[in-house]
């Protein structure tokens, strides 16, 4: 389907920089949003996540949200899509993956940028109680995640359509990038780190021999972090055969869906071509790339009345997938 911004995306004055962005973005974007209810979803290997959701008018659409990296149903710019959708009177539900909703998961595993199981059971869950059209937004972390499930259900997907905001097609470059030099890059990889490390302690007490917990406290980089946790907990041989099998990037050819795919040039966390250049061969994606935004960051309008125009693209593009349906 054919989808144009409603406005092209010009940066807030003072908010020119990729980091100021970023950080801006992650720093002030609103979380007051629509009444919610805790939902605990039992999964089929004996764990669970938590969904944090509301009910929208009989036949209306539901938008189910996937956070990134550390984040949850709390992140800014999840409660941002869920504002959105509530005001059109919509349902939605934030998925909180595994760890991540404050209370540990039962299992010595949790979740990684390539897990998309978690994410299709509960979607088929909200598909199966829904008379209205199922949508799905990822960020970051999550948007990897939704764009493996769109890939590996093709046809087949519940979700009639997505949207994907700075997602990480190829992980090994994007660690790459995290983990180079740079005053930011040490802020945006400590900040992982530090939850990441505490998640793991509490984890290896629980479980004592999941991973070497020497290897751990020494990692300074999230690759080392990756080969030393993500890897053995997850059933991959290190972080290079992890980050090679989680990749969405060599598969968006398969995703039958309208899916959005939206980044900016000027990622942080990303290497260039942020978006494969082979998404525009597949008539389902629309690629909306700007030259500036950051990451998960589109921050326009003015520094004491910020808006976050990214946000807003999603919102709109499952608005004219809505319109196009049939009445």
């Amino acid at each position: 389907m054919s989808f144009q911004p409603t406005v092209p995306f010009t940066p807030a004055v003072g908010l020119g920089s990729t980091h100021a962005q970023t950080i801006f973005a992650s720093l002030t974007r609103p979380t007051r949003g629509p009444s919610l209810r805790r939902e605990r979803f039992e999964l089929p290997d004996g764990d669970f996540v938590d969904l944090d959701t509301f009910d929208g008018a009989p036949g209306a659409p539901h938008v189910v949200v996937l956070h990134g990296l550390e984040g949850s149903s709390q992140s800014g710019y999840v409660v941002a899509v869920l504002r959105g959708a509530s005001e059109r009177g919509w349902g939605g539900t934030a998925l909180n993956f595994r760890s991540c909703s404050g209370e540990p998961n039962r299992l010595a595993r949790s979740y990684h940028s390539g897990e998309f199981g978690d994410a299709l059971a509960v979607m088929k869950h909200v598909r199966a109680r829904i008379t209205g059209p199922l949508y799905a937004v990822g960020f970051s972390l999550g948007g990897n995640v939704l764009c493996r499930l769109l890939e590996e259900t093709g046809d087949n997907s519940p979700a009639e359509a997505a949207a994907v905001m700075s997602a990480p097609y190829d992980l090994d470059a994007c660690c790459y990038r995290l983990d180079g030099p740079g005053p930011f890059q040490l802020l945006y990889r400590e900040r992982f780190l530090r939850t990441l490390k505490q998640k793991a302690r509490a984890k290896l007490r629980r479980f004592p021999g999941a991973f070497d917990g020497k290897a751990m406290e020494a990692a300074r980089t999230i690759r080392a972090f990756d080969d030393a946790v993500t890897a053995p907990l997850h059933g991959f041989r290190g972080a290079t055969h992890y980050y090679n099998e989680a990749s969405s990037g060599p598969k968006l050819h398969a995703i039958r869906r309208p899916t959005l795919l939206l980044s900016a040039n000027d990622d942080p966390m990303l290497v260039a071509p942020v978006i494969p250049p082979e998404a525009s061969k597949n008539p389902h994606l629309t690629v909306l790339l700007t030259e500036q935004g950051g990451h998960v960051g589109f921050v326009s309008g003015r520094l004491h009345s910020p808006r976050f125009w990214g946000d807003a693209q999603v919102l709109a593009f499952f608005d004219s997938v809505k319109a196009a349906q049939p009445k």
